[in-house]
């Protein structure tokens, strides 16, 4: 994206990092979007409502109630797979405005024994997103709780309870470094000030420690980049620890992104439903990057407790498993008025060139279990830088 000085916006969280690069030197993007999006005083998700018409994007849930019925309806077949436990915890990540937990828990609660097992924990890091979400649940009879990750880590009253986990539109948000290759080699990108003041890319010094480790791995799968290309190299996510240890536990991770290694910038930040350069209005547009799906299972299968992993699929193949055609069918003869919202709304989730395609769903759960529904089994990943 070609950066265009007009755009650049004065935001108070810009101020805060170019107060922080003049006085300690340029910071690496996981630094950058870490401030973004989470800073305790300026942060994206500390301020905005994101979410929504009136907010800077629209996810699956928000687009049709089918998508968070299917979800619900996954959860309650692996939880019989996992024998129906009498307690269990299903716990979703950035659960948004609470909209697919909300349709995930109507499509379910003719499950027989699925409510009353079930102890949903929200995990989110913004309280207004956490007010939104307590509205829109407020009706239902399931007993919920909201935690923060570091707080869910530690929970005692959890404890090896078996798990289900759903993070929708989770990993592209997780803060992470950048590599560019230059003449001396694979370098970290990092943000810092031009020659007029303004927030600007460079690039830093050879990389050390893991950030060196990464270097090494791209190198050798990209043996022939060039200079400027560049690579986002993943670690482990945070959630896999909330899957350890458990005497089951299945976890889905739909997003955007690739099946195989890639070199590319991925970087990219939307306001107000349109894209816009990352340097743009810190504090104040949602950055994202593409995930590497390959390279989370591969994690995922090599840890000491390994998870067996279904998928990557796109999510066009993964709800069309579950039924959405048929589930979307009944639904528009239910409510003829509504046919037309309802089968655009399904067409937009499925549509091969946009979200069908370019979103991914990628399955992980104890080695003991059957294979998850949706989602072919794949119990040896090729390795992944």
């Amino acid at each position: 994206m070609t950066y265009d000085c007009g755009l650049r916006r004065e935001t108070p969280l810009a101020a805060c990092l170019k107060r922080r690069i003049q006085a300690s030197g340029p910071i690496g993007i996981r630094d950058y979007m870490t401030a973004c999006l989470y800073d305790g005083e300026h942060g994206y998700y500390r301020t905005r409502p994101a979410i929504g018409r009136g907010g800077d994007f629209v996810t699956a849930p928000e687009i049709s109630q089918v998508f968070g019925e299917l979800i619900g309806l996954w959860s309650a077949v692996v939880w019989q797979q996992m024998g129906s436990p009498a307690r269990f915890a299903l716990i979703e990540l950035g659960p948004g405005r609470g909209t697919l937990m909300r349709d995930a828990l109507r499509a379910t609660r003719r499950v027989p024994g699925f409510h009353a097992a079930a102890t949903v924990v929200l995990v989110e890091t913004s309280e207004t997103l956490e007010k939104e979400q307590r509205r829109t649940l407020a009706d239902l009879s399931v007993v919920i709780r909201w935690l923060r990750a570091a707080d869910i880590r530690s929970s005692a009253d959890l404890g090896r309870l078996p798990t289900i986990l759903i993070a929708n539109e989770v990993l592209d948000c997780e803060p992470r470094d950048q590599l560019v290759l230059t003449e001396a080699g694979w370098v970290r990108r990092l943000v810092g000030l031009d020659g007029a003041g303004r927030l600007a890319f460079c690039d830093g010094e050879p990389a050390e420690g893991t950030t060196a480790h990464s270097a090494r791995r791209v190198a050798r799968i990209f043996p022939h980049a060039r200079p400027g290309a560049v690579f986002e190299p993943s670690e482990r996510h945070w959630s896999l620890d909330l899957l350890a240890g458990r005497s089951a536990a299945a976890a889905l991770y739909i997003d955007y992104g690739h099946v195989q290694p890639m070199l590319g910038d991925t970087l990219q930040a939307v306001r107000g439903h349109r894209f816009e350069h990352p340097l743009a209005s810190p504090g104040e547009a949602d950055l994202t990057m593409q995930v590497d799906f390959a390279r989370h299972a591969a994690i995922a299968a090599s840890q000491p407790e390994p998870l067996a992993v279904g998928g990557p699929v796109s999510q066009a193949e993964f709800l069309g498993a579950l039924g959405i055609v048929e589930r979307a069918s009944r639904l528009m003869a239910a409510n003829p008025d509504q046919a037309a919202s309802i089968e655009a709304g399904v067409a937009r989730l499925m549509q091969p060139t946009g979200m069908g395609g370019r979103f991914k769903v990628l399955g992980l759960r104890s080695r003991h279990l059957p294979a998850l529904p949706g989602l072919p089994a794949l119990d040896s990943p090729g390795a992944s830088p």
